[in-house]
């Protein structure tokens, strides 16, 4: 049988361990599937009642293994018993405005007076400057906390310590070969770290530092002295969760468990932001990763990305019903219109883009694009391509860049050499995304440096895979099925949703065409489902979903859609293969 995906992608069946699926499965009173979902993962005699059961103390470190840890939490805890004013400066993303809101809700309970600071994105940029740095210390304060930023901002921390501030930074992208004076720098992925804690989100970090924190203070009797009690780490987990989440770090270790467990702190519904933009969102199943990264998330970073930056810190902390509604509503709002302007950005940069086909990366500058939303627009271009996608804002001659990268290509790192080889003026980022500034007379040298060091890199193939976790028969698609695909949530990157392939199924009917989906009923014999293929109007999956009449093989992901308090088992097509 010959078969062609439509994307031109190769259907690989994943390989996997059939003796450890068969004890996992009677070790473990498992059926087969699922045992072997868990054997494709990778999962096995010494980790698997980790994953299935993940537990925040089997896998929290020792906090001081963490370089300057010691440093930061002498620093830190030397200010809450002096009572000093504190300023907590976070990013303008959601790890930032969890991270933001996870210290804030500490000091509070701690009676420290405190303020938070987000950069605006278009007026301040990303990070501390000087400029920033000068009003916040304006202000009074002794202490600067930098969270999720801070790693690469030399002459901000440089100002800051001459005026004979505090600054300790609580991180987790990319350092220099070198590092700002800050007092502490904690931070996984410091150049000279040597731990096993580099997949952790900024959230992350920053709760492994309150275990620490709260252990001083406790060893001190600063909770007795102070007549405070001592902050409950666990009730935080909710926004350590959604900063994890969003971030799209790996959802592997320590983070699974941080979902795992701050998914049920959330189900609680304590944090009345949290559970107002829930309700707002008309979101009535229980929650999971999916509602959390692309539901809730993208609205949050609405408000750094088009609106005022300190609208999703602000959410997740206020106490008033009233105001968590009227925040929650403008985010809806700025939502929307975020949507409607990265369309528009997206059809133009894809335009463009395909008159350059054979350029082996995407790198795309204009005048007019809005800086807030370079980000996703590079993460659409990179889907759409499948290349490393650079997209780029200018103003006059400064330029203020997003990157988003395929697999096996570390654009976090490529992005340093540059700063280090003084192309760009400033960036730093993660494997798989990126952020810079520079010059636009330097853009043609920044592109071809990027080339230069992607060809220097064997390309990955797995780009143009994909990895099947087992074929069913229509009949296995149950309810039954969906609880047995529970048992390996949460999902996210690092655990990636099972995918299925399946024969000889028919489109029966197209039941709507909107938001750039493609939604049908599929059907072998007398089975009927329905299906949905995401962002693929006007692209070759969806047109042939649209119009081709014949029966084709698909691979999907299967859900159960839940709304109106009704419940329907769906697929979420990815491809299909027509047969000849």
């Amino acid at each position: 049988m010959s078969n062609d995906s439509v994307q031109g992608k190769e259907w690989v069946l994943k390989d996997f361990d059939k003796n450890l699926a068969e004890y996992i499965s009677k070790e473990y009173n498992l059926d087969f599937l699922t045992s072997r979902l868990l054997a494709n993962r990778n999962i096995n005699q010494k980790n698997i009642e980790n994953f299935l059961n993940p537990k925040i103390k089997n896998f929290l470190p020792n906090p001081y293994n963490f370089k300057d840890m010691g440093k930061g939490l002498e620093i830190i805890s030397r200010h809450i018993k002096n009572k000093n004013k504190i300023c907590i400066f976070g990013d303008y993303d959601v790890d930032g405005a969890t991270s933001s809101g996870i210290m804030s809700k500490y000091l509070e309970q701690l009676n420290i007076d405190h303020f938070v600071f987000i950069p605006d994105r278009q007026k301040d940029g990303y990070g501390p400057s000087v400029k920033t740095f000068t009003n916040i210390i304006n202000k009074n304060v002794n202490l600067i906390i930098a969270l999720d930023c801070g790693t690469t901002s030399f002459e901000a921390i440089e100002y800051a310590r001459s005026k004979n501030i505090d600054v300790v930074v609580i991180d987790h992208h990319k350092s220099q070969e070198t590092f700002p004076a800050a007092n502490a720098i904690i931070n996984p992925n410091r150049i000279d770290e040597t731990g096993d804690y580099y997949y952790l989100c900024a959230a992350g970090v920053l709760f492994i530092f309150l275990v620490g924190l709260n252990k001083i203070l406790r060893e001190n009797y600063y909770f007795n002295k102070a007549k405070v009690q001592e902050p409950n780490l666990l009730d935080l987990l909710d926004l350590v969760m959604m900063g994890t989440v969003c971030d799209v770090v790996p959802l592997m270790d320590l983070n699974r468990a941080f979902v795992h467990q701050g998914l049920k702190v959330a189900s609680k519904r304590h944090n009345l932001g949290l559970k107002t933009l829930v309700d707002y969102s008309k979101i009535k199943k229980k929650l999971s990763t999916y509602e959390v990264g692309y539901v809730l998330g993208p609205k949050i970073n609405a408000g750094g990305r088009i609106g005022k930056s300190e609208l999703g810190y602000n959410l997740l902390t206020t106490n008033n019903a009233e105001t968590a509604y009227l925040i929650s509503s403008e985010l809806e709002s700025l939502n929307l219109k975020r949507k409607d302007i990265e369309k528009k950005i997206v059809e133009e940069a894809i335009s463009i883009s395909e008159r350059n086909n054979d350029e082996p990366i995407v790198f795309l500058s204009k005048n007019d694009w809005h800086e807030g939303l370079i980000g996703i627009v590079a993460s659409r271009l990179k889907d759409h391509f499948n290349k490393p996608s650079f997209i780029i804002s200018q103003k006059g001659e400064d330029c203020k860049g997003s990157a988003r990268s395929i697999f096996g290509f570390d654009v976090g790192m490529a992005i340093t050499k540059c700063k280090q080889l003084n192309i760009i003026t400033k960036g730093g980022g993660h494997p798989m995304a990126g952020g810079f500034s520079l010059k636009s007379d330097k853009l043609e040298i920044f592109k071809n440096e990027l080339i230069n060091l992607f060809l220097k890199l064997k390309k990955n193939k797995d780009n143009n895979i994909i990895e099947i976790d087992s074929y069913l028969e229509s009949s296995a698609i149950n309810d039954e099925l969906i609880e047995k695909l529970n048992h390996l949530e949460p999902y996210g990157s690092g655990n990636r949703e099972p995918i299925f392939g399946f024969e000889k199924f028919k489109v029966s009917k197209v039941i709507e065409t909107k938001n750039n989906h493609v939604k049908v009923v599929l059907n072998k014999g007398n089975f009927y489902i329905d299906a949905i293929s995401f962002n693929s109007k006007n692209k070759d999956l969806g047109n042939y979903l649209m119009n081709f009449k014949k029966e084709f093989n698909l691979v999907a992901k299967i859900k159960l859609n839940e709304w109106n308090g009704k419940s329907k088992i769906e697929l979420i097509i990815d491809d299909i293969q027509l047969i000849n």
